[in-house]
């Protein structure tokens, strides 16, 4: 089975770190790794490099925000 045809894992927000990667970030908003790509292109998801190949990660905080988790101010 290959990556593109593999379903989504459930993942369960208070088991994960606080720098997610792209495929755990594309499971909990349901999109395509590619979208979260292109989002922190836009700057809608703003990536963290790390390391010499560049790999992304996301803060948790921002990506609940997205999801409507966090409520700024609150």
């Amino acid at each position: 089975m290959s990556l593109k045809n593999k379903p989504y894992a459930k993942v369960s927000l208070s088991d994960l770190p606080d720098l997610l990667t792209i495929r755990e970030v594309a499971g909990l908003l349901r999109v395509s790794s590619l979208t979260v790509k292109r989002w922190g292109k836009k700057g809608k998801l703003p990536a963290i490099r790390i390391n010499s190949r560049g790999d992304r990660r996301y803060k948790k905080t921002v990506v609940l925000k997205l999801l409507g988790e966090i409520v700024e101010g609150v």
